[in-house]
Formats: C-alpha cells, structure tokens, sequence
C-alpha cells in the first residue's frame, strides 16, 4: 500500500458515514484524499465530521435518489473542494426479505431508487467534472446477489443486477476519456446491514462461503481503494468479486 497514494485527489462517497462506505472514507482520507461524506444519517455524518475534521472531509445529508438534492450537494462539493476526482456510489439498503408477491410496490420501488437510481444520478451529475480532469475513478458497489438472485431477495438482487449491468455500460461510455468505471461484488461483509437480514438468512448465507466468514470492512475498502487509484488503469466495466470464494461456484 502506498501511504498517500491520494494526495491531491477529493472523493465522493455516498453511503459515507457507515459500512463499506465509512470503511473507504477512512482509507481515503488516511492515504491523504479530502472527501464529501453523502449520508442520510445525521448522526453518522456527525461521527464521521469529528473523526476527521472539516478540513478533510465535507459531510452532507443528501437524498441520493433526489435529483434536485443530488444536484446541488454535487455543486456544493465541488465549489467547497474545487475539483472532484473519485466517485464511489456506496449508498443502499437491502430492503424487503420475503417472497416477491409479498413485496408492496412502495417497498420494491425504495430498494431501486435507493440502490440503483442513487448511482445513475450521482454519476450523471458527477461525471463532467471527472471527464473535464482526463482523469477520473468511478466505484460502484454492487453484490454477489446480483449472480445468484437469492430467494426472498428480489428487490436487492434485481437493484445490483441492474447496477452491475449499468457499471458494464458506464465503462464502455467513457472508455476513452480518462475515466474508468468498476464495481465489486460483496458477499457478505460485517455491517449494520446484517441486522437487516432473518437470523435464518444470514445462517444460510454463510454457509454458501467456502471461507466460512463475513468479509471485513477492511478487506471492502482495500479493494475499494485500489480500484479508485491510478493502479487501476486498464481495467473498466469489470466486476470484482468479493465474496470468499462464493460468487465463483
């Protein structure tokens, strides 16, 4: 790891106060990016702005699936940091865990405006300041569940499904200005996601990873991480597992 291998550079990371989310936040900010932290927790948001400090990070409570308010906390960060580099769209929920017919369309219609709709915005209001660089990084994070359309999941597995087929698009699109575009397929990583998930799920799911564990936090980030650095220069539109084994059966 190059300890500062993003000086200069600013970020922008959706779902930044928690999870994976926070997880890159802190890399980033450690490896010396400034960074707007997009949450819709409040008192996250808080934690992360002590942690940090204002003059590293600009913390934001932002609706990711709200074009206006995407809009004008883009405009925001970018007058606060003057440029913007790396974009990762980590903001999301697993919503619904039941059968599909069980599922209000209210219900299905949150999970995909959170999950999916959230990276088409940020990234269209993000990208003329990344393709006006010449230079740009673009994460989004979808799920192993987007490959295996997992029962009682429908809204989360068809919301990554969509994201990784939108990251294939989006790599393609800016293949050649600079910008690369990638995702990484989580399995199961040791969030407050988890608490989200029927103690018969989560049983279940672990039992599907040959390594027999959660993914950590760090290992998301590290991922995360290398994929937004200017280590990561022929690879776009890919998918990257990170699932201890179970996204490859």
């Amino acid at each position: 790891m190059t300890s500062r291998r993003f000086e200069g550079r600013v970020a922008l990371v959706t779902g930044g106060a928690a999870g994976i989310g926070r997880a890159v936040v802190d890399r980033l900010v450690r490896e010396g990016a400034r960074v707007a932290v997009w949450d819709i927790n409040t008192a996250a948001l808080d934690d992360c702005r002590r942690m940090h400090g204002e003059d590293r990070t600009l913390c934001q409570q932002v609706d990711v699936a709200d074009e206006a308010a995407v809009s004008a906390a883009c405009a925001a960060a970018a007058k606060h940091f003057g440029r913007l580099d790396i974009l990762v769209n980590g903001a999301g929920i697993v919503g619904p865990n039941g059968p599909f017919w069980e599922t209000t369309p209210d219900a299905w219609d949150r999970v995909i405006r959170v999950n999916l709709r959230s990276v088409f915005l940020v990234s269209r209001a993000a990208m003329g300041m990344l393709i006006a660089n010449g230079w740009g990084r673009v994460v989004n994070i979808a799920s192993v569940t987007a490959n295996e359309g997992p029962q009682n999941l429908s809204a989360y597995a068809a919301s990554k499904a969509a994201v990784v087929a939108l990251t294939k698009s989006m790599g393609k699109d800016l293949a050649t200005t600079g910008v690369v575009v990638n995702a990484i397929a989580p399995a199961l990583i040791a969030t407050d996601l988890l608490k989200q998930l029927s103690p018969e799920y989560l049983a279940a799911a672990l039992a599907r990873i040959p390594m027999g564990r959660a993914g950590t936090l760090d290992e998301a980030a590290s991922l995360v991480c290398w994929l937004c650095s200017e280590e990561c220069s022929f690879s776009t539109g890919a998918v990257y597992d990170l699932s201890g084994g179970r996204g490859l059966s």
